[in-house]
């Protein structure tokens, strides 16, 4: 049970910008898009004006910085 308290976390970010750095190393900034008990979906954008979405594993997150609004 102690994911559910990261789930819950980045429910109350839904929408905003993060930046997340994961066990692995990898950063990820983007708008939380969708949570669920397994990963978070992050809206990234791709330099062409266009937006992918990125699937972030929760067990792999190691920490999470909100960003504020530009």
């Amino acid at each position: 049970m102690p994911m559910q308290h990261v789930e819950n976390l980045f429910r109350r970010y839904k929408g905003q910008r993060v930046n997340i750095k994961t066990c692995s190393g990898g950063i990820y900034e983007g708008d939380v898009a969708e949570i669920t008990n397994d990963y978070v979906a992050l809206k990234v954008s791709n330099g062409d004006d266009g937006r992918d979405t990125v699937f972030v594993v929760i067990h792999t997150i190691e920490s999470m910085l909100p960003r504020n609004p530009d």
